[in-house]
């Protein structure tokens, strides 16, 4: 039996219940959220290691229009962030739109029906609108390492944490240092009996002004809203000030390059250690991560530093670079994810018959994150150029959600089969992020980067004020996108759901 919904969202983190928030705000009731997991969070469902926390300020890191005045710190760890996601799922009615457990295996557009035929795990649906609300933070990646496939112990990645596995006494080897085994490396530094920690290239760790939220403050979060959202705001402004440096004079990064480095200075003593520590690249070019634990873990006495990259990897050991070979019981895989490649862009097929990632070449693009030509009735979240290296990702996700409302709005009301965004307009937006692109930090500070794709473009970040490209995500544009008219309908026939009004 073929399921259908007029709109099929895949994914329950932030995107999807945004998205299905905004739906049934406007009033669309025919839509569901499709979730391979058993229960909804997105990167804060599989990403669960020990230390797992944000590193944006939980006030920010929230919906604007939920806010939680009942955060235990002012950075927010990862069970209190999916629990917040679930209040959410209940308190915006979109648990009856949730089947968890169902995992979208293709997707194919039917040019002549005007549908998705979406495979899944548990049988075929159809839906008008196919949303990817998949973040890019969810499909662990792999090192490209000889002999991983030879190794008899236990092998983890940072995203598929292995919780009944005891550390305990065991030799360890934590292969990366971006910054999800800045967080594991000093929670289990101390259970094991030895932590080799492999780094390719340091990465540049400024001082972390994580606290404890102290009961007063919570109370006077419920009591005064209006408090927290000046909270909120003074978090917002001072991430956004960093836009400066990043993206527009990247010569200010030396100023808190200097800050940063004073704070390698004051935690390491050992002037050897303390060279291996300090990278070789300008503040910002790659991801920063704040910590006041990660330098002290690397000096005690069972770690140990390699500052060399994996080279190959036996049945019982592990080989750095220089041939150095260390026996070990356990690897850690703290090297990221597919964030350029896009994973679920392999299962989509637009008009041509052609996977998404194929037509892409190597390098995605999209209008605004989230619309792609060649992909009519398709959004996405979080697509190309619309990640960010300094603030929240829920703010630029609050945009894309109404940007794509809009749009699903735009096709209900008109009748129309089809929308999709005009390929001039994609491409002129495109170019203007290449031209932005071109001076920033992450282009000129010397740096290999995940940013990177695999053409060497920057497909991942978002290049200006993140308060301007809200204004154009919200501000809906007809003329950014086609709308195709729909065969004439029978008088039988009813639209699966409902709208208030276009405006």
């Amino acid at each position: 039996m073929v399921q259908h919904a007029q709109v099929l969202i895949v994914g329950s983190g932030f995107s999807g219940i945004a998205l299905g928030r905004a739906l049934r705000a406007a009033r669309f009731t025919d839509f569901r959220i499709l979730e391979r997991g058993d229960d909804v969070g997105g990167v804060w469902c599989s990403n669960t290691y020990p230390g797992c926390r944000c590193d944006v300020p939980s006030h920010l890191y929230s919906f604007s229009f939920a806010p939680n005045p009942d955060w235990t710190s002012t950075y927010s760890p990862q069970p209190e962030i999916q629990d917040y996601l679930r209040r959410c799922l209940d308190r915006f009615g979109l648990r009856p739109h949730l089947r968890t457990g169902v995992e979208v295996e293709e997707a194919r557009w039917d040019e002549e029906r005007g549908l998705w035929h979406v495979a899944t795990s548990e049988g075929p649906w159809t839906a008008q609108v196919l949303v990817s609300a998949v973040g890019p933070l969810t499909e662990p990646k792999l090192p490209d390492a000889p002999g991983i496939d030879r190794f008899r112990g236990t092998l983890m990645h940072s995203a598929r944490w292995d919780h009944g596995h005891d550390l305990t006494g065991e030799r360890v080897a934590s292969i990366g240092t971006g910054a999800s085994a800045i967080q594991y490396v000093p929670e289990i530094a101390d259970r094991v009996g030895r932590l080799y920690v492999f780094q390719r290239s340091a990465p540049w760790i400024t001082p972390h002004d994580k606290r404890p939220v102290t009961d007063a403050e919570r109370a006077a979060f419920r009591a005064r809203p209006l408090r927290q959202r000046i909270e909120r705001g003074k978090a917002y402004a001072a991430k956004e000030v960093l836009v400066l440096g990043f993206a527009k004079r990247p010569q200010l990064m030396k100023v808190l390059q200097g800050v940063t480095r004073k704070h390698l200075e004051r935690q390491v003593a050992d002037p050897a250690l303390r060279r291996a520590l300090t990278p070789d690249f300008t503040l910002g070019c790659k991801r920063i991560v704040p910590s006041n634990a990660w330098y002290p873990a690397l000096q005690k006495p069972q770690v140990e530093l390699v500052p060399r990259a994996l080279r190959e990897i036996r049945e019982h050991s592990v080989v750095d670079a220089d041939g150095v070979e260390r026996e070990v019981d356990t690897i850690v895989f703290g090297t990221g994810f597919h964030v350029t490649d896009i994973p679920f862009a392999d299962r989509v097929y637009g008009r041509t018959g052609e996977s998404m990632n194929a037509m892409w070449a190597g390098s995605p693009r999209a209008y605004l994150g989230v619309s792609v030509p060649g992909f009519p009735n398709f959004f996405m979240f979080l697509g190309p150029n619309s990640g960010l290296g300094h603030s929240s990702m829920v703010y630029m996700i609050e945009a894309q959600a109404e940007h794509v409302k809009n749009a699903i709005r735009a096709l209900d009301v008109s009748g129309a089969a089809t929308i999709e965004v005009d390929r001039r307009v994609h491409d002129a937006y495109n170019a203007e992020l290449d031209r932005k692109l071109a001076t920033t930090v992450w282009e000129t500070g010397g740096c290999r980067t995940f940013y990177r794709d695999a053409n060497g473009r920057n497909a991942t970040l978002y290049p200006d004020w993140t308060f301007a490209f809200r204004r154009r995500a919200t501000r809906w544009k007809p003329d950014a996108y086609h709308l195709t008219p729909a065969a004439p309908r029978t008088s039988g026939e009813r639209r699966s759901a409902t709208t208030a009004d276009a405006s």
